[in-house]
């Protein structure tokens, strides 16, 4: 590193990382208790600093990994939040951002591990310094992009029934869609396949299990829900 503008302030880069999950029909954030001052024990967004020999996007990489050991994730940047008081300690600018994730394939004993929990978005505590903003932002970009872009199926299992894509949605968007239109609309998307198997979990009579073809979407650029 060279010694150039050593005449002005230096300031603390971070990264906030807003994870996403779906379970029990609700949309989902990973969140924990923080471990360090300023705001020891307060709820937290799982983060760190950008170290010197990486980029933003591989300080992001990094920090998802180290919580859910999971590469290759659905990962997306928030913004930068940077309030001059934002944080007691310094002077920190953090650039956030939100992943996907399927609830059943982080292993649990690793959230244990980290001494995390899924929430209940619509049940979000208040957070240290702008971690709400930060949620908040993230979920809008959310219900932009999961209109045109079909980012719902990172956070299904492989196989799912229609209810339980509806219910996904519904929980994105805070509101509850109709049901009729809402399936027509489905039904109509080739690349989401419906498979011969059966969900007998969900009722006596069962439901027909769908999959996503991503080779399918690839031809129809026009998608939109």
């Amino acid at each position: 590193m060279t010694s150039y503008y050593f005449e002005h302030q230096k300031i603390f880069l971070a990264v906030d990382c807003i994870i996403f999950g779906f379970d029990d029909n609700k949309l989902k954030i990973l969140i924990g208790r923080r471990k360090m001052n300023p705001g020891y024990g307060e709820w937290s967004l799982y983060g760190g600093f950008v170290r010197n020999n990486e980029s933003v996007d591989e300080a992001a990489d990094r920090t998802l990994f180290e919580l859910t050991g999971m590469r290759n994730v659905y990962m997306r940047q928030v913004g930068a939040f940077g309030s001059v008081d934002r944080d007691p300690g310094e002077r920190v600018v953090s650039i956030a951002y939100y992943a996907l994730i399927n609830v059943s394939n982080y292993d649990d004993k690793l959230r244990q591990e980290h001494e995390v929990e899924w929430v209940d978005i619509e049940q979000m505590p208040k957070m240290f310094s702008d971690h709400n903003d930060m949620v908040l932002k993230a979920r809008r970009l959310m219900k932009q992009k999961i209109k045109t872009q079909p980012i719902s199926f990172q956070l299904l299992p492989q196989l799912f029934t229609l209810t339980q894509l509806q219910r996904l949605y519904e929980a994105v968007n805070g509101e509850e869609v109709d049901k009729r239109n809402f399936r027509k609309r489905i039904k109509e998307m080739d690349f989401i396949e419906k498979t011969e198997l059966i969900d007998k979990a969900s009722s006596k009579r069962g439901a027909a299990l769908y999959r996503f073809n991503k080779n399918a979407y690839k031809e129809d650029p026009n998608f939109k829900l």
